[in-house]
């Protein structure tokens, strides 16, 4: 099978660089011209991922079309970003495997990455590639295990075996909404746990906020008719667990600078922000009670401050766990 990573940001780079290690020709595309041929010509991407270097069967491209003729297709831009780009590609999608590599609910739509798949290119395939991983450590060849949803069992199992490498181990599922609603909804309890450490909280209230948070993701997945075991994987459970505790983490650092009050650095992509937006207008809709995700879409939006928070969450009615 042929491959294309689309997105030349930190995680579609590292994926590509992954892919081609492991055997594969890869193209990666990327929208800025001069930052592709950049990296063409260095064999790296300096900005978002140091002095990882890319194999010689890796292609940098800002040529759409040329990147779209491959068989399988990466999708690794911001969720609230994916629609644009799969309007702007011209090549036909049919007989296609469109494989979401972003994590979130769009504002819009109020669809997951696989329902704008699904829109615009119906008769594609459509998958998502998610779970704990750091950019950093799949560029460096660091063991990292990562879950492959998709409805169709043989074509997950051919993309499973095709892009399995010696540091890449791929689980396959074909729950596809509770895939992508484990990795959308814990980078909203990644916010609020970066709150609590930079507020000063303390280690405890960050596992209560994972513990509850947890919760919350799995009440709105089996909405969507999720199986639990997803949200107790590496999709659901593995990447909370990641996103929350450590500073790699893009969300948990947001949410760190806001609950210390220092400078956010906007130039990051943080998808718990518009996922806990988008979530909140969702759960309204589905009568769900998800009071974290509601406090990180206040807090976010400066609707109120930590301390607000606090007394919110602390005050709720006890009840029976």
């Amino acid at each position: 099978m042929t491959f294309t990573v689309l997105g030349a940001g930190a995680f579609g780079s590292a994926l590509a660089i992954a892919l081609a290690r492991g055997g594969k020709d890869v193209i990666l595309w990327g929208r800025n011209s001069d930052h592709m041929r950049l990296m063409q010509s260095s064999r790296q991407n300096q900005k978002h991922l140091g002095d990882a270097q890319f194999p010689a069967s890796l292609c940098a491209t800002d040529n759409l079309r040329e990147a779209c003729q491959k068989e399988v297709i990466f999708l690794a831009v911001p969720m609230q970003q994916l629609s644009e780009l799969l309007s702007k590609i011209e090549t036909d999608m049919d007989a296609k495997v469109l494989v979401a590599c972003c994590k979130g609910i769009d504002l819009i739509t109020a669809q997951g990455p696989t329902g704008i798949i699904k829109q615009q290119a119906p008769k594609a395939e459509a998958a998502i590639l998610t779970g704990p991983s750091f950019a950093s450590d799949i560029a460096k060849g660091l063991p990292t295990a990562l879950t492959l949803a998709c409805a169709s069992t043989e074509v997950g199992k051919t993309i499973q075996h095709e892009i399995a490498t010696d540091a890449l181990r791929i689980y396959r599922s074909e729950d596809v909404s509770g895939a992508e609603l484990g990795g959308a909804l814990k980078n909203v309890v990644a916010i609020a746990c970066g709150i609590a450490i930079g507020a000063g909280l303390g280690d405890s209230a960050r596992a209560a906020l994972m513990t509850r948070g947890y919760s919350e993701m799995c009440r709105m997945a089996l909405e969507f008719n999720a199986k639990p075991e997803t949200l107790s994987g590496l999709s659901g459970l593995g990447d909370l667990s990641l996103t929350c505790m450590s500073e790699g983490s893009r969300n948990y650092r947001f949410g760190h600078a806001l609950g210390s009050g220092h400078q956010q650095d906007e130039t990051q992509t943080v998808e718990g922000k518009s996922t806990a937006q988008a979530a909140v207008k969702l759960a309204q809709k589905l009568g769900l009670d998800m009071p974290i995700t509601k406090a990180v879409d206040d807090l976010v939006s400066g609707r109120i401050d930590v301390a607000q928070a606090t007394r919110m969450l602390m005050s709720r009615p006890q009840k029976e766990e």
